[in-house]
């Protein structure tokens, strides 16, 4: 027995110098999902010999949880065995059965469809590399530590940042995201607002991927090289449908002074207080992200004073089918006046108004100084 061992197997070992009780998995080695085979065979067994002989009492339907745990559990290879033990059931319970032919043959359809669902399910855990539900945690973690890192920092006191993000119909992944950092000591702040190319679920994959490369970029390189850097990034991953547009905002938080730059992104907006009215900044804007290597992104400047605001949208806020870009936009800016002027959450009111609805991502961040 090694030093420190216990009589029960277990052992100390050293962690960051400190001292931990590890105990060894006895069932390390051993192949589960072979045992779990040979448990829901035997289980389906036992439904179809009570199924036969106590009709009454053991309903045939009681195959149907089986199966579904089957296809989550098993692999598809493993699953054909409990399926094809499923399908011997069903054949041996129908000439015996209380049932009319007809009734027979419906629940026959109903098992079938059933067994075709668990298949499903088995190929699709299958290219997951994950069993159960934990595919699906593991996506929804991931998915919750991004929201968790676009939520705007809290800002210090004398500026108010707000963002709001709403997929396309209600779907919890969606392709426009934003990523904020707030230095240490309160001084300087960056955002940027990303739209993936697709909406909805089926850009969540993408932006799920780009928003923890661009996560890792804000604060890590000069702001003057932040597109630069996520277009180089974009264009390694030859995505043949990966482009984006996104928009960059650095900001001083003691002088008010801001830089925006943009990659195919609609113009940022920006509120004067003596004027109370909403400007688009309509300067040059580089290419998407994505397509094109080693370009530049021009950055436009200027000041917050005491009152004004910048805004920062996505396409969805401002685009709508059937409708003109143009009455978009103005829709927008009267609603984000309305918003200031009542001391309302910008960001949130201008994606609610959107004329796309579910139709479409819609994203937006609004930062002011009070």
């Amino acid at each position: 027995m090694t030093a420190g061992a216990g009589r029960s197997g277990s052992r100390r070992v050293a962690v960051d110098g400190s001292r931990r009780l590890v105990f060894p998995n006895r069932f390390a080695g051993v192949d589960q999902g072979r045992w779990l085979v040979v448990a829901l065979v035997v289980a389906v067994t036992l439904v179809g010999v009570g199924a036969v002989v106590r009709p009454d009492l053991v309903p045939i339907s009681l195959l149907f949880p089986l199966l579904v745990v089957a296809g989550l559990l098993l692999e598809p290879r493993r699953l054909a065995i409990v399926l094809v033990g499923a399908g011997l059931v069903v054949f041996a319970w129908g000439p015996g059965s209380l049932l009319s032919p007809t009734r027979v043959a419906g629940v026959s359809v109903a098992v079938a469809l059933v067994m075709w669902q668990a298949v499903l399910i088995a190929r699709s855990r299958a290219l997951l590399g994950t069993r159960g539900l934990g595919g699906d945690r593991m996506f929804a973690e991931l998915r919750d530590r991004i929201v968790r890192g676009g939520q705007v920092p809290a800002m210090p006191e004398g500026w108010a940042a707000t963002s709001c993000i709403r997929s396309a119909h209600g779907d919890r992944f969606s392709g426009d995201f934003v990523v904020a950092h707030l230095e240490g000591d309160g001084e300087r702040f960056e955002v940027a607002l990303v739209d993936v190319s697709g909406k909805g679920t089926a850009a969540g994959t993408r932006s799920l991927l780009l928003s923890g490369a661009l996560g890792g970029l804000l604060g890590a390189v000069p702001p003057a090289d932040f597109l630069r850097a996520a277009n180089d990034y974009l264009v390694r991953q030859g995505w043949h449908e990966g482009f984006a547009t996104a928009v960059h905002v650095e900001l001083d938080l003691r002088s008010g002074l801001y830089s925006v730059a943009s990659a195919g992104h609609p113009a940022p907006a920006v509120y004067t207080s003596g004027r109370a009215r909403w400007t688009l900044m309509d300067g040059g804007r580089g290419p998407v992200l994505g397509v094109v290597p080693g370009v530049s992104f021009p950055r436009q400047s200027g000041r917050l004073e005491r009152g004004d605001a910048l805004l920062v949208y996505s396409d969805g806020v401002v685009e709508a089918r059937d409708r003109d870009l143009v009455d978009g936009i103005d829709r927008m800016l009267g609603v984000a006046a309305a918003s200031v002027l009542s001391g309302g959450d910008v960001a949130r009111d201008v994606c609610e108004s959107a004329r796309s609805g579910e139709d479409d991502d819609r994203a937006a961040l609004a930062v002011r100084r009070v």
